[in-house]
C-alpha cells in the first residue's frame, strides 16, 4: 500500500500549510462535482459548496493478506486502520479505542417478529461512552492532532458531546461542546463529567449547529477542531467501521438487509460506503443488499421525502422523544434517499409510542436496553416486516446505537416494580407471584 502525504489546505489549525500523512487517505473529494482538494481542515467544496469526503489509495490486490492483517489487529476499530484516514501508529496513541462491539444473534426477537432468517442486533451501546459516536470521534481526534488543533468541539444532540469530552480528556486536549438546552439529563451529565466546557444553547439542534458554523469563522474559534464541521470528512469515516465489523462478524459476508437510524444521515451513507469498499477490495462476495433508514415520526424529513418521491429533503421542526435523532435539516438526507432507492430499500418512521414499545420488546427478548434511537430503528424494522417490505427469510441487521440508561425518561412512566409488598411470604403469594 502506498501511503501518500499531501499539503494541508488552509484552515484555523496550528499546522495549516504543513504536510500530513493519514494512512491511505490521499485527498478530499467533492461528493457533488468530484473536485479534489489536499487533506486539511475543510469540509465544503470551493467550486460548488458541496460536501467533501475522504478519497483513498486502498490496498488492492491481496484480499487474503489484508483479511489476515485485519484479523490479527486489536479488538477495536484500529484493526481497520489500513482502510481509515489515520496515521500508521494510531494504535499506539492515547485514544478511547472504541469498536468491535457485539453482533447479537437475536433468535428470541426473531421468533417474536416472525423472522425465519438470521436476525442480528449490532449493539453499539458497548462503546466507551455507550454510543456509536465514539467511533467517529476517534477518527476526528487523529485528524485534530494531524492539523494541530488544541480544542475539540462539536454541536450535539447529546451522545456526541459525551464522546468528544471523553476522547479529548484521553488525548490531553481541551473540549468545548454545544447542546440544545432541553436534552435528557443523563446525556447532559455524561457530557459534562469529563471536565470540558459544556454550553447549552436555547433552541433546537439546528440552532446549535448554526451557532457553531458562525463560531468556526470567528477569532474565538481559532485552533478549534469541530468534529462535525471542519473535521467532518474524517469524523464521518468512523461510521464505516460498523460496516466492516458487521461483515467480519458474519464470517466476511454481506447482510441482505440493514436497518439504520437517521439523524444527519451520515452513518447510513458511510455504512454503504464501507460495504462498497469491502466488495471492491475482495473481502466479501459481491451480492445485492438493501439499506433501510429509520426516523421518528416527530422528526422525519427524510422519510417524508422518500414516501413523496422527492429528491429534496424539506426541513422540519423536531418534536419527538428520540432527541438523538432530532435533526430537522439532515445534511446527508439527499444521499440517504439515493442509497435507499439504489439498493431497493426504504425510509420509514414510527411514532413515540411505537419507539417505547420497541425499546421494551428488545429488552424483554434479548436483554438489550436501547436508547430511543434504538427504539426507532427496531420499531421501523417491525413496521417494515408487518408491511411486507422487509423479507423475514433473509439475513437482517438492526443497529442499536446507544444505551437506554441515557434516555430513562422515555420509559420511566410505564416501567417499574411488578408489585410493592410487605416482607412476608403471605404477601408474596397474595400478589400472585408465588
Amino acid at each position: 500500500m502506498a501511503v501518500q502525504a499531501v499539503e494541508s489546505s488552509t484552515g484555523s489549525a496550528g499546522s495549516a500549510g504543513s504536510s500530513v500523512s493519514l494512512g491511505p487517505a490521499v485527498a478530499l473529494s467533492c461528493r457533488e462535482c468530484g473536485e479534489r482538494f489536499p487533506l486539511g481542515p475543510i469540509f465544503a467544496c470551493v467550486e460548488c459548496f458541496g460536501p467533501l469526503e475522504v478519497a483513498y489509495d486502498l490496498p488492492t490486490g491481496d484480499p487474503e493478506g489484508l483479511r489476515k492483517r485485519i484479523e490479527a489487529g486489536p479488538n477495536n476499530i484500529w484493526r481497520y486502520a489500513p482502510l481509515l484516514p489515520v496515521p500508521a501508529d494510531v494504535a499506539d496513541k492515547p485514544n478511547i479505542n472504541p469498536g468491535f462491539t457485539k453482533l447479537v444473534k437475536a433468535d428470541n426477537l426473531a421468533r417474536e417478529l416472525g423472522v425465519t432468517g438470521e436476525l442480528h442486533i449490532k449493539d453499539d451501546s458497548g462503546n466507551p461512552t455507550h454510543s456509536f459516536k465514539d467511533r467517529v470521534v476517534a477518527q476526528a481526534v487523529e485528524a485534530a492532532r494531524a492539523f494541530g488543533f488544541t480544542t475539540l468541539s462539536c454541536s450535539s444532540t447529546g451522545n456526541l458531546a459525551g464522546a468528544v469530552g471523553a476522547a479529548a480528556a484521553r488525548a490531553g486536549l481541551r473540549s468545548c461542546t454545544f447542546i440544545p438546552h432541553d436534552l435528557e439529563q443523563g446525556k447532559v451529565v455524561m457530557a459534562a463529567i469529563y471536565g470540558g466546557d459544556l454550553v447549552a444553547i436555547e433552541g433546537t439542534y439546528d440552532d446549535v449547529n448554526r451557532f457553531c458554523s458562525e463560531l468556526i469563522g470567528d477569532p474565538a474559534g481559532e485552533g478549534w477542531g469541530f468534529v462535525n464541521v471542519n473535521l467532518r470528512p474524517y469524523y464521518a469515516e468512523g461510521s464505516k467501521t460498523l460496516a466492516y465489523e458487521i461483515c467480519e462478524q458474519l464470517g466476511w459476508r454481506l447482510p441482505d438487509q440493514l436497518v439504520i437510524p437517521i439523524a444527519s444521515g451520515s452513518q447510513l451513507t458511510k455504512i454503504d460506503k464501507g460495504l462498497k469498499e469491502l466488495i471492491a477490495l475482495g473481502l466479501v462476495e459481491d451480492k445485492p443488499y438493501k439499506i433501510f433508514g429509520a426516523q421518528a415520526e416527530g422528526c422525519s424529513p427524510v422519510s417524508t421525502a422518500f414516501k413523496a418521491g422527492h429528491d429534496v429533503v424539506r426541513p422540519q421542526k423536531p418534536n419527538t422523544i428520540a432527541k438523538s435523532l432530532a435533526i430537522g435539516n439532515p445534511a446527508d438526507g439527499p444521499y440517504v434517499l439515493d442509497i435507499a432507492r439504489r439498493t431497493g430499500g426504504a425510509v420509514e418512521d414510527v411514532n413515540d409510542e411505537q419507539v417505547v414499545d420497541a425499546i421494551k420488546l428488545l429488552a424483554r427478548t434479548e436483554g438489550i436496553f436501547a436508547e430511543t434511537a434504538g427504539g426507532v430503528t427496531l420499531g421501523v424494522a417491525k413496521k417494515l416486516l408487518e408491511n411486507g417490505v422487509l423479507d423475514p427469510t433473509l439475513t437482517t441487521v438492526v443497529l442499536n446505537t446507544g444505551d437506554g440508561l441515557k434516555t430513562l425518561d422515555a420509559v420511566a412512566p410505564t416501567t417499574g416494580p411488578t408489585a410493592v409488598i410487605r416482607p412476608s411470604l403471605d404477601a408474596f403469594r397474595e400478589a400472585g407471584l408465588g
